[in-house]
């Protein structure tokens, strides 16, 4: 926590000086202090500055930076950055790129703007870049590296090593070679511990670990962060079809995974798309939030509706306007527990069609126990307040069965929508306050209609 407030603090310094020295015309001063802090603290100041300001910011830092700030900044400042430069220019910055980097950077570009960018790379990076746009987006294929180091079974561990001294390095994570045979299929793995510490003169073939597990290709990106999370693995092979290796992810890749998942997770629950830039323009900020607002209102109206369906009711009975808001509001509260439980347990693999019977079970007797709980705490709460047994009891029906309704909905609605292939985090609050509401009020005014007038 300490760290982080420092981190902050130390941003905010800079963002202040260079503003100033902005403000006062001084882009020496200001290119010299770019120059002087890491890639990562530069793509930071640059999501924490006004568009205005931030395209100015871009072309005062070094050319041979820009690939690395590029790499370090949010999606939404990244693309906005990247469309404003010459496909020559942006050719440059990603060169020598990781692939699995370089996939995600031209995957948020225009298609004629992909091209341009394509035809500006040398054969290498072109080749590169087409392989792994080729794979579908949020698949092994798309987030792998194709850096590898492979070896042959024959070969002894001395030449093996005196290859790697040659070479004077390895690719980034690497903790382990992978052995294949002619046909480039997988057959084995060695561990660079094995590797440094085995005899020198026996073959890789003798300390390699047979038949180890891999990826597929296009097994989906959620599905890989599953397996690294499940077996602790730094990183693991990827294969096609016919079991050729064609690249590897390293942990860093599913770091990338498991935080782009929460902050998806986070933004969705608000009706936003992640990483969203904080200072993007008015209209374009606008038009992302409106459509939530125009589903919240249409929600909004449906409620209204029913209540409207009791308006001699409510003119009859005042005290029921003020008790109307109750427990619609506890049904939601109630639900959106259960709404975002199960969404995290279908995010961590718990949930799946073998257990969503129990789990609807559980989830249907957690609300009757919080109806019978809450339902007698608040008619005995308004029975006295309003010196009406009858009100209490109305009101008591109504929270035991919201609160069922709240349960059974939390837990139902996000199977359904994976099923429908609608992510829940997005749309299952909008969703469950309308059931929540509509229920809540056309069972406590329905009753109160019933028993009361």
């Amino acid at each position: 926590m300490e760290q982080n407030k420092l981190e902050q603090e130390y941003v905010t310094t800079q963002l202040d000086a260079i503003n100033d020295a902005l403000s006062n015309g001084l882009f020496v001063h200001v290119r010299k202090m770019l120059h002087s802090i890491p890639p990562a603290d530069v793509a930071l100041l640059l999501e924490s500055t006004p568009v205005r300001n931030r395209s100015l910011l871009w072309k005062l830092i070094d050319t041979d930076y820009h690939g690395d700030v590029l790499e370090e900044l949010s999606e939404d400042v990244r693309n906005g950055i990247m469309r404003e430069m010459v496909p020559e220019k942006l050719a440059d910055a990603l060169e020598d790129m990781d692939t699995d980097d370089l996939a995600e950077m031209l995957h948020g570009l225009p298609d004629r703007m992909v091209q341009d960018v394509l035809e500006s790379m040398d054969s290498m990076d072109r080749a590169r870049a087409e392989q792994a746009l080729s794979y579908g987006e949020g698949t092994a294929g798309f987030i792998m590296n194709t850096d590898t180091i492979t070896l042959r079974p024959e070969v002894s561990v001395e030449v093996i090593l005196r290859y790697l001294r040659l070479k004077q390095e390895l690719p980034e994570d690497t903790d382990m070679l992978y052995v294949t045979n002619r046909y480039d299929r997988l057959i084995g793995t060695v561990p660079l511990t094995s590797l440094i510490t085995a005899a020198p003169e026996i073959s890789v073939e003798e300390i390699m670990e047979e038949e180890p597990e891999v990826i597929k290709v296009d097994l989906d990106e959620t599905e890989v962060a599953k397996l690294f999370e499940r077996h602790n693995w730094l990183s693991a092979p990827v294969v096609d079809a016919n079991h050729q290796l064609v690249g590897r992810i390293t942990i860093d890749d599913v770091v990338d995974i498991i935080r782009e998942e929460a902050e998806h997770s986070m933004m969705s629950m608000a009706g936003l798309e992640d990483e969203e830039d904080t200072f993007a323009p008015v209209l374009k900020s606008t038009q992302r939030r409106s459509i939530w607002l125009g589903v919240n209102l249409f929600t909004a109206l449906m409620a209204a509706m029913v209540s409207d369906l009791f308006e001699a009711t409510l003119s009859q009975l005042a005290v029921l306007a003020i008790l109307n808001t109750i427990v619609p509001s506890m049904g939601g509260v109630a639900g959106n527990q259960t709404l975002t439980l199960v969404i995290r347990g279908m995010a961590l693999g718990h949930v799946s069609a073998s257990n969503s019977r129990w789990l609807i079970s559980k989830e249907l007797a957690i609300g009757f126990l919080n109806g019978i709980i809450w339902s007698v705490l608040i008619a005995s709460v308004v029975a006295v307040w309003k010196q009406d047994y009858m009100l209490g009891l109305v009101i008591a029906f109504a929270m035991m069965v919201n609160m069922v309704a709240a349960g059974l909905s939390g837990v139902i609605l996000p199977i359904v929508m994976k099923k429908l292939k609608i992510d829940p985090a997005l749309a299952g609050s909008v969703i469950l306050t309308t059931i929540t509401d509509v229920v809540g009020i056309f069972a406590f005014l329905g009753t109160a209609t019933w028993l009361l007038l």
